[in-house]
């Protein structure tokens, strides 16, 4: 079994400003555009029983607003009525209504605990959407966009089990075979969790593919492969060719396959414990006694011992050997002896070198168990007591502490400070590579390029990085594409924040509050104009700035995207459109 390749995220200084002096106010104002919805969103809060901050990541701080980055200024939402509204834009003013490209056939009010509905965008022709009761739809959508007028083709629809969210999808095609690939997450109750939240998160790897019976060319379910967790993933996405899949988390997952034979491993390790020890052993400065339980009707005549200077052989009836192995260390084996008592044989060894402990009897042999006298338990226990105390820090004016946590800000404190990147490969449904981010916090994930797999973003001390995943380039696993100068430091102080953007020209980044506020943060800029700083004396040729749009409305904000020239905030019964950048 090939190991697993522990990789680093590489860094390209280039792409990194150490002169950044931080971001200015802008007071410009910035283009505001208000739609009303016909039907609100279909929006569902959490149940009672969805009180975990698993539930609250999953589907409370769900994005409603799907971008289809397959074309431009493209946004999709799901409403009451279970309609998928679209707005396509072209021109910012004439801008018109959202309209209807499909209806979901089901009544979504009707399951008591369904989840949002969610849409993704599989390819330029295909749509993968969840209605939130369990039942997945493949829609073949042909060519979308502002002047689309092809109708949306359900090409598969089924029940598969509990509500769930659809994650990631993707299009492929091998040997002339079209497939849809897709995860789906749910968090679900997990009976056996007696210590935890009592869940379990589970992301179904399905694989539906085209299929040729009878001339009739339909679409069916080909692969169901489970993956297991215990936290919801910050990023989970498909490779374009399907051929395996990464995942950025807290806590590691696993495919159910390979749990239940861990789980086997497990119980027989557990099995083979429980049985009773071959022999039982003691020792005194001098010697050991070895004591073997030996079965009815056995005699002198039916035992072999045999002795060496460093070997022992204990055998019955000639059977193999019961005991057998090289010593610890040497013994005086002509001065050895044995004899039956209660129904057990009795060795009696005499060390050669009087004084060591022996912390085993045979070299590597776990058959036996180690039976300490209560002299021993004492010596034991009093030269370990200057290492232990029945107070908590009883002396702690004895030294400084090697940290002061008060010392910190409250952005530096990173509670996920053991999230791993891995790779699942999709053959051997084994991890192949594995990235240790440590304190580099998740901050949100952007699709740069819609053939690609989506980016994520990174905290890197102050900076956000952002990474565009190559599967195909083993030692260039992870590309450093763009950095957002100060925006981790930046981030970290919203407290209020809901969801994070950027456009796939990375030209700026955006945060919007749950209500109202929006957040803009641009890339620095050459300056029109000659600026001077005055403390250092010195010319400044570019400036980041920082913009501010307030909404006018009171209901909270249910989604939130960016392109290169507009952000798509979604409430309760409104889209708004801001306008960020006049080009691209």
């Amino acid at each position: 079994m090939e190991a697993v390749a522990n990789c680093s995220l590489r860094v390209k200084r280039l792409l990194l400003d150490p002169k950044f002096e931080g971001y200015k106010l802008s007071l410009e104002p910035l283009a505001c555009y208000q739609l009303g919805l016909d039907s609100a969103v279909a929006e569902v809060k959490l149940r009672d029983e969805q009180y975990t901050l698993d539930h609250m990541r999953a589907f409370g701080m769900y994005n409603y607003l799907h971008l289809d980055s397959w074309y431009q200024d493209n946004v999709y939402y799901v409403d009451q009525l279970g309609r998928v509204m679209n707005l396509s834009v072209t021109l910012d003013t004439a801008l018109q209504k959202p309209r209807e490209v499909f209806r979901l056939p089901t009544d979504m009010t009707a399951c008591d605990d369904r989840l949002c509905a969610s849409i993704h965008f599989s390819s330029s022709t295909w749509a993968a959407i969840s209605d939130g009761t369990g039942r997945l739809y493949l829609i073949k959508t042909g060519k979308r966009g502002d002047a689309a007028t092809e109708k949306w083709e359900i090409m598969f629809n089924e029940e598969l089990g509990s509500p769930f969210v659809i994650a990631h999808s993707v299009s492929l095609v091998k040997s002339d075979v079209h497939s849809v690939a897709g995860l789906l997450l749910r968090v679900e109750k997990d009976e056996l969790d007696v210590k935890g939240s009592g869940f379990h998160v589970s992301l179904e790897w399905v694989t539906i593919t085209e299929v040729d019976k009878e001339d009739n060319k339909r679409y069916e379910i080909f692969t169901r492969r489970v993956l297991q967790g215990k936290s919801v993933p910050h990023y989970a996405a498909i490779e374009p060719g399907g051929d395996g899949l990464m995942i950025v988390s807290y806590k590691p997952f696993s495919f159910l396959q390979d749990e239940g034979k861990q789980l086997e491993e497990n119980e027989s390790g557990k099995t083979a414990d429980k049985k009773d020890p071959v022999y039982y052993w003691q020792q005194t400065e001098d010697d050991l006694t070895v004591t073997i339980h030996l079965p009815q009707n056995i005699t002198k005549d039916d035992i072999q011992v045999q002795f060496s200077p460093d070997y022992i052989i204990v055998t019955l009836k000639n059977q193999s050997p019961l005991v057998e192995g090289k010593l610890y260390s040497a013994i005086d084996h002509e001065g050895c002896t044995w004899i039956i008592r209660d129904n057990s044989l009795e060795i009696s060894l005499i060390k050669k070198d009087e004084g060591p402990i022996w912390p085993e009897l045979i070299v590597d042999d776990t058959r036996g168990e180690f039976i300490m006298d209560s002299s021993q338990y004492s010596a034991v226990t009093e030269r370990l007591m200057h290492l232990t105390s029945e107070e908590m820090n009883p002396n702690p004016e004895k030294e400084n502490p090697p940290c002061n946590a008060q010392e910190l800000e409250e952005c530096d404190i990173f509670l996920e400070d053991s999230t791993s990147l891995c790779r699942f490969d999709g053959n051997t449904l084994k991890i192949t590579h594995v990235v240790n981010l440590g304190s580099n916090q998740y901050l949100f994930s952007a699709v740069v390029d819609p053939k690609e797999m989506p980016c994520f973003c990174l905290r890197h001390d102050v900076d956000a990085l952002l990474w565009q995943p190559h599967p195909n380039q083993p030692d260039n696993m992870w590309e450093h594409i763009a950095t957002f100068n100060a925006l981790g430091y930046v981030q970290a102080s919203k407290q209020d924040k809901k969801f994070t953007a950027c456009p796939p020209n990375h030209s700026y980044a955006a945060l919007c509050e749950c209500l109202r506020r929006v957040f803009i943060y641009r890339q620095p800029t050459p300056l029109s104009t000659v600026l001077y700083n005055r403390k250092e004396g010195r010319q400044v040729g570019q400036v980041a700035k920082q913009l501010v749009a307030t909404l006018e409305a009171s209901d909270p904000i249910w989604g939130f995207q960016a392109t290169n020239e507009r952000l798509f905030v979604l409430t309760t019964k409104s889209l708004f459109l801001i306008k960020v950048n006049t080009e691209n």
